[in-house]
């Protein structure tokens, strides 16, 4: 399962902007320049996110993006599916409904179940659950936090990304 560079883009402009919660609107010029994104592709980025309501605009010479709502409230599966649609371990995995499911395109085909659905039905369930117990909170934390300061880490947030906290990386100090 590989995301693009969509799904990439969009979570690394939401840090951003998560960083700044509270700050007021934020250009996505200053975006750009923070992230070393293109400017273009972060307009039809944020557009996505627009669309899902995760971002809000504000016109004008101080306008710019902002989130819609609390970072903490933002969960990473409904950001990757509202910048790649639809999430599916394998190309025989076809979306059935508007709400990102999949199922996978063999069963119609008359020949029994197909030998490896299973196992890729429990990849793309382990991700789902994995992308909706993380927060942009989480996120905006383990990038440094907030703008204005860089505290540390919280080691919570380490060892639910990590295997344990003792193999967490060297340069990330662990509380």
């Amino acid at each position: 399962m590989i995301f693009t560079t969509k799904a990439e883009y969009g979570v690394r402009l939401l840090v951003e902007l998560g960083r700044h919660h509270g700050d007021g609107p934020v250009s996505l010029k200053a975006i750009a320049e923070a992230e070393g994104l293109p400017l273009a592709y972060l307009e039809r980025i944020v557009a996505l996110l627009k669309k899902a309501e995760l971002v809000e605009s504000t016109r004008g010479a101080h306008g710019g993006y902002r989130l819609a709502r609390d970072p903490a409230s933002v969960q990473m599966d409904e950001v990757i599916l509202a910048l790649e649609g639809v999430v599916a371990p394998m190309s025989c995995f076809v979306d059935d409904t508007q709400e990102g499911r999949v199922l996978c395109s063999h069963v119609a085909d008359d020949r029994g179940a197909c030998a490896t659905r299973l196992l890729w039905l429990r990849v793309h369930g382990g991700v789902m659950e994995k992308l909706s117990e993380t927060t942009l909170a989480e996120l905006v934390a383990f990038a440094g936090g907030p703008a204005a300061s860089s505290p540390r880490v919280p080691a919570s947030v380490l060892t639910s990304t990590a295997p344990s906290a003792s193999r967490a990386p060297a340069s990330i100090p662990a509380s």
